[in-house]
């Protein structure tokens, strides 16, 4: 073989490597293209503390000897939240047992939540017979701070429960009885000894301790001095905990824990100066989307100053809506109706897929495969907006979904 075709097939061979691995290895993402890490300007002692909840979140691993269980979904927060990302189907939970107003029925049989795994010498839960349930996809967490920040004054103001405007959207609090270990904070505005929720598919955590707590009890069956007893379904396994002593984590990794939900940075919006994204906000807006996906919110004061008098974007009222039948589970929580459903928040939309394994699945339980397929499954209060969505020619639909890939 002549010297030149040798030395040409070594160039090819080392050009298609070079493709391969940029394929298979690719760049550093862009900081916009990340969920995770901190907001700007934390002190240092901020920032340590930051960095022991994000140690805690996303790199202990719970076994028995450890706490995990004796009935659990999975071993780990970051299981869940890969990146701080949502979730995808095979991470998903399921929450079974209310039906109304009048709670959970089920909790004797293990409600509120399956646990589908166990460990050594306990049997996991089945969904008990004629239980109502619906599954729920984890939610990114990033901007969790801001939205925990905003006074019940803020989020009241855009509630219309009767629909005085008569635009056919209403829009209502999860009005939620607190956990014996919940504080009142001043901004905090109670009815009838209930506060509101602000964080859950239905609303129904008050705060970020609340939903911190409940996270690591019913998902990984770890106590706390918050919540000291292990999850048991004494349909299945008697009263039988597992052998680790209770509390299982200390009450100081659960408060790193919610620090670190608290500082997580805020989604950037991508391209904002694109021409088609913001032809497309003006479409989002003309067709009322944004009368539930609230775009801009400003905070008060907050006992973490980087929170305080912030404006941020993340396109929600953290209300219930009715979202109509097609969406109606048949479960619920706190005094919300079977098909009513907090807003989700829409910053970091366009990079669901980055968690989710390259694909989407979007609402409450993933069914959803693009946002096309999530708008026209909206109804109930919905149901005009989505049909001026709808009507929309292609091009200017293209734009609008443009604009949501955006943030």
């Amino acid at each position: 073989m002549k010297k030149t075709t040798l030395l040409f097939l070594y160039g090819a061979v080392l050009v298609f490597a070079a493709v391969a691995c940029e394929t298979l290895l690719p760049g550093t993402p862009a900081n916009d293209a990340l969920l995770d890490g901190p907001i700007a300007e934390l002190t240092p002692e901020q920032n340590a503390l930051f960095l022991a909840g994000d140690a805690a979140f996303n790199n202990e691993i719970f076994t028995p000897a450890t706490g995990l269980g004796p009935i659990f979904v999975a071993t780990s927060c970051g299981s869940c939240h890969a990146g701080d990302g949502k979730g995808h189907p095979f991470t998903t939970l399921t929450r079974f047992g209310q039906s109304d107003e009048t709670g959970n029925q089920f909790m004797h049989q293990g409600g509120p939540q399956l646990q589908n795994r166990a460990i050594s010498g306990h049997t996991p839960e089945q969904l008990p017979k004629g239980a109502a349930f619906s599954n729920f996809m984890p939610p990114a967490n990033t901007g969790l701070g801001l939205l925990g920040a905003l006074s019940d004054e803020q989020i009241l103001a855009n509630a219309d429960p009767a629909d005085k405007d008569g635009d056919g959207i209403s829009g209502v609090p999860n009005w939620i009885a607190p956990p014996h270990f919940f504080k009142s904070q001043w901004y905090h505005k109670p009815q009838n000894d209930k506060y509101i929720g602000r964080f859950g598919k239905k609303a129904a955590a008050i705060d970020l301790l609340h939903q911190t707590v409940n996270a690591y009890k019913q998902d990984m069956g770890i106590t706390s001095e918050f919540d000291s007893e292990d999850p048991i379904n004494y349909a299945v396994s008697g009263q039988a905990g597992d052998l680790a002593d209770d509390p299982e984590v200390s009450s100081a990794k659960i408060n790193a824990v919610v620090f670190y939900l608290r500082t997580l940075k805020v989604p950037v919006q991508r391209t904002a100066d694109d021409a088609d994204v913001m032809s497309g906000k003006a479409l989002f807006m003309s067709t009322d989307c944004g009368k539930c996906h609230t775009a801009q919110w400003k905070t008060p004061q907050s006992d973490v100053a980087v929170l305080s008098n912030q404006t941020f974007a993340p396109y929600t009222d953290l209300l219930l809506h009715d979202m109509g039948s097609s969406l109606d589970d048949g479960y619920t929580e706190g005094t919300a109706k079977t098909s009513e459903w907090r807003t989700p928040p829409l910053w970091g939309l366009g990079l669901s897929k980055n968690s989710q394994g390259g694909r989407v699945f979007l609402l409450h339980d993933g069914r959803a495969h693009s946002v096309d397929e999530a708008i026209r499954m909206h109804g109930g209060e919905a149901t005009k907006s989505r049909g001026k969505y709808v009507a929309l020619t292609d091009t200017d639909r293209s734009k609008l979904l443009k604009f949501l890939d955006s943030l």
